[in-house]
């Protein structure tokens, strides 16, 4: 299994592309995932645009197959930022030696997108960001957010995975559509192998006051062409929340799907992927 080392925490990453898991040379897609995920849900995607691009599928840093025991007790929270994510995405690249690359970034993780565009717009041709938006801050929502976010966190006994259809449940709420019960049961068990601390401080960074105020800002400032993708029926992060992060730039284009809900590229592939592969066609985006 491929790791990088960055920051000392060992990164697990994949290349999906047309002829195995080796880089071919066509254009580079970077697939970043969600908060409680990994990589392994972008596999299908990845396969599909494997005849454009090369994909590089990674696990963020405490998430998947990218342990954090050398600073999980440790390590300041400032390592849960979604900064320190970007850099490390900033890092990873480096390590390989991409200079510039696409980019598909879903929910928590296309928070993190935005900041990497806005900190190394040079390295980006392209950005896809599915299932984000911006919040507004209500403190006693939050609180309860926060409190009923680390019972979730706090509670996730390995058992869990054993009860018959029990991915079913747990998906039911992000989804609209059904998906593959493969690709369910691969989110509980990242949700359940996800580290403590990561899981925690990453909702504390993505769900807070100061995203509701850094967020927009850093929206505002896109100048790469972005795609932004909404699922209708999503109620993590709802359309409209979606349709609002993309007015405040004329380069990110804004387009909802039917019928989805927090996974549209698993939801409805073909709808998803044909819309991405028209805003990648695209000669120039121009508002």
């Amino acid at each position: 299994m491929p790791y990088l080392e960055i920051r000392q925490i060992p990164h697990y990453y994949e290349w999906v592309t047309a002829y195995g898991d080796r880089p071919t040379g066509r254009p580079v897609m970077v697939y970043v995932h969600g908060w409680g995920g990994s990589g392994r849900y972008w596999e299908s995607t990845a396969r599909a645009l494997s005849p454009e691009f090369d994909g590089l599928l990674y696990d963020l840093r405490g998430f998947g197959r990218s342990k954090v025991a050398a600073l999980t007790e440790s390590g300041p929270t400032t390592l849960y930022e979604l900064e320190a994510y970007a850099d490390d995405l900033a890092e990873m690249l480096d390590a390989l030696n991409l200079e510039r690359v696409y980019l598909n970034a879903h929910s928590m993780g296309a928070s993190m997108a935005v900041l990497f565009l806005n900190r190394y717009p040079e390295r980006v041709e392209r950005a896809i960001l599915t299932c984000s938006g911006i919040f507004e801050y209500d403190k006693n929502a939050f609180e309860q957010f926060y409190k009923f976010g680390g019972y979730v966190v706090k509670f996730r006994p390995q058992w869990l995975a054993k009860i018959p259809f029990v991915e079913r449940m747990f998906m039911a709420r992000f989804l609209h559509r059904p998906i593959a019960i493969a690709d369910q049961k691969a989110f509980l068990e990242d949700f359940l192998l996800a580290d403590y601390h990561a899981a925690l401080n990453t909702i504390f960074a993505s769900v807070s006051k100061k995203a509701t105020e850094v967020m927009p800002q850093e929206f505002a400032q896109v100048q790469v062409p972005t795609l932004l993708i909404s699922g209708e029926k999503d109620i993590i992060i709802p359309a409209d929340m979606g349709e609002k992060a993309a007015a405040l730039s004329e380069q990110v284009k804004y387009v909802v799907i039917p019928k989805t809900a927090h996974f549209p590229m698993l939801e409805d592939p073909q709808t998803y992927l044909a819309q991405v592969r028209e805003f990648l066609a695209q000669e120039v985006y121009a508002g």
